[in-house]
């Protein structure tokens, strides 16, 4: 049985949601409550390894459960690649040319392994292990990439959202109208929509002066935790609502 949600529309709000959570709740962490990039790593990876071993050992998919590791993949990607970048001084350029090959390196495994990579028929540990890494190296990259774009492109955190948009908007367009793996587009996806998180984080929560919002982190990542959790109950919601009808049947059944 799979413990993994359908891709929807949904699925993608939430997905973008998150990963602009996960920018200004890292950087919140880091920057505004002054722990730093490396403790900050610590801290955001332990509690992206409890939230794994929990998911891991669940029996069925729990939406908050899941979105909770989602949500702990991408702070701790935040603080992750801010320390490769900025700490650890590689640069953004460089950064995200060692996570992608590191996300490449995940992928290449998983074709040999034997496990399914169709992300909606993951049903074995070793197949779900993988998927796991390789959402945590892509929020990592994505860090990397929205960093990229917003600061050493010229493009600015509002030119880089529209660019990332537009490649989704394409790659949209490719799931419908061409014969390109779906998987593939998946992925494809799922790494843009972490820049494009963080470039939209950074657009709310950076000053006017740096061409942001001036939100701040906390305000940001408030309002973003709130449209997060009304989505996640959303989803609970249409969860129960499907499993409604035949308890309802037998319900019937028994009276009669």
């Amino acid at each position: 049985m799979t413990k993994l949600p359908q891709v929807t529309l949904a699925f993608w709000i939430m997905k973008i949601a998150a990963t602009t959570l996960g920018e200004t709740g890292g950087d919140l962490l880091a920057q505004t409550l002054n722990v730093g990039y490396a403790v900050s790593s610590m801290i955001l990876v332990g509690l992206f390894l409890v939230s794994l071993v929990t998911q891991l050992r669940a029996k069925r998919f729990h939406p908050v459960l899941y979105w909770t590791v989602i949500l702990s993949t991408s702070t701790a990607g935040t603080t992750m690649s801010d320390f490769m970048n900025r700490t650890a001084g590689l640069g953004y350029a460089r950064g995200a040319l060692l996570l992608i090959t590191a996300l490449a390196t995940v992928f290449l495994i998983w074709r040999f392994s034997g496990h399914s990579f169709h992300v909606e028929r993951i049903s074995t540990f070793g197949g779900e292990l993988l998927y796991w890494t390789a959402i945590l190296f892509s929020n990592t990259l994505g860090t990397s990439l929205g960093d990229f774009l917003a600061d050493d492109s010229g493009l600015g955190y509002s030119g880089g959202a529209f660019l990332i948009a537009g490649l989704l908007v394409l790659i949209l367009i490719a799931r419908y109208l061409t014969p390109v793996s779906v998987t593939l587009l998946f992925w494809t996806a799922f790494v843009l929509t972490r820049p494009l998180g963080a470039t939209v984080g950074d657009f709310f929560s950076k000053p006017t002066a740096k061409g942001g919002l001036g939100y701040g982190t906390i305000g940001s990542s408030l309002v973003l935790m709130a449209v997060l959790a009304a989505l996640i109950v959303y989803t609970m919601w249409r969860q129960r609502g499907r499993t409604a009808p035949p308890d309802a049947e037998r319900t019937a059944s028994a009276i009669v």
